[in-house]
């Protein structure tokens, strides 16, 4: 009876420790209730837009008929996959978006932080708020504004004509010449980019200690000397986190900009992989073979994030998981 007893006992210990996890879990639920309650909006929204529409993702290996459904129509597995991949056409976007998307990450990703520690050295305060103020203005103007002022700019009778005129050179229409498609493109984004870039980057600034300012100071550290020792450090765990998610993000070409500055003398520059995709699957209606493009285009950026990731964390202590 006593080994019954204390069997019996032992179970309810063994027992125990899970109950009150449980019990622990249900009162701070319920002590939290109305932060939950904010959630609430922002998961169902991220869960009907982001992971309903994954359902979806099976037109990309079937032969999508509309009347039949997406369960109705013909499996025929990765054709269009293996269609993209022999189409010479769709090889010259995927080269277009990679120069795009590197040219961005090489020129743009280092602008911001580059701003942000030339602000950080400012000591005159009214002149540092100015200057962040202008540079963040851009980031709050419509792509379709930024495109219109590009144009104008870049016209024959525009500004930079103008100024070229004035050192003897041909008026060119620079927006319509495919030579000069990415450089306006990248150009116009690190403008509209940078001043909004440097704010986490002066946030992570702002948790430096100031005291190590000073003891550089007395041992008679240059501003070089105490940006490259200092400032540095302080936001490479920033920067790393960062540069991993822009790395994902090389495929990933602003497709409106794209659409409103190109025209038809610039697609040998200018076409990538957004363009295509919408001309091909939704002006010729052929919505699988976008869906096989579109699929492959995030696994694709996927593994760039988890390769960026896994070389993050053997050189540096800092990545996304």
């Amino acid at each position: 009876m006593r080994n019954q007893t204390a069997a019996a006992t032992g179970k309810l210990q063994v027992k125990q420790p899970g109950s009150q996890r449980h019990n622990k879990f249900i009162q701070s639920f319920w002590s939290q209730k109305f932060l939950y309650l904010m959630v609430l909006p922002g998961f169902l929204i991220v869960l009907v837009f982001a992971y309903f529409p994954m359902y979806g993702v099976l037109i990309a290996f079937k032969d999508y008929n509309v009347a039949k459904g997406i369960w109705g129509s013909e499996w025929v597995g990765f054709k269009y996959f293996h269609e993209f991949i022999n189409n010479p056409m769709a090889m010259r976007t995927v080269k277009n978006t990679l120069i795009l998307g590197i040219y961005s990450l090489v020129f743009g990703f280092p602008a911001p932080i580059v701003l942000a520690l030339l602000l950080n050295e400012i000591r005159v305060l009214a002149f540092k708020k100015f200057v962040q103020t202008v540079s963040y203005f851009p980031h709050f103007i419509s792509t379709v504004i930024i495109v219109g002022m590009l144009k104008e700019f870049t016209s024959l009778d525009g500004m930079f004509n103008t100024i070229a005129g004035w050192f003897g050179k041909e008026p060119v229409n620079f927006i319509t010449e495919p030579q000069y498609f990415r450089t306006l493109f990248v150009g116009s984004g690190i403008w509209q980019g940078i001043g909004w870039g440097t704010i986490l980057y002066l946030a992570a600034l702002s948790n430096a200690d100031p005291t190590l300012y000073d003891v550089a100071s007395i041992d008679g550290a240059n501003r070089w000397q105490k940006m490259k020792h200092i400032s540095l450090p302080a936001i490479m765990p920033t920067t790393i986190i960062l540069f991993i998610l822009s790395v994902g993000g090389i495929l990933g070409t602003d497709f409106m900009k794209v659409m409103l500055m190109y025209n038809p003398g610039t697609y040998e520059t200018a076409d990538v992989i957004g363009t295509y995709v919408y001309r091909i699957g939704l002006e010729g209606g052929r919505f699988e073979y976008s869906a096989a493009v579109g699929l492959m285009l995030s696994v694709v950026s996927f593994l760039f994030v988890l390769a960026t990731n896994r070389l993050s964390r053997k050189f540096s202590e800092t990545s996304l998981w």
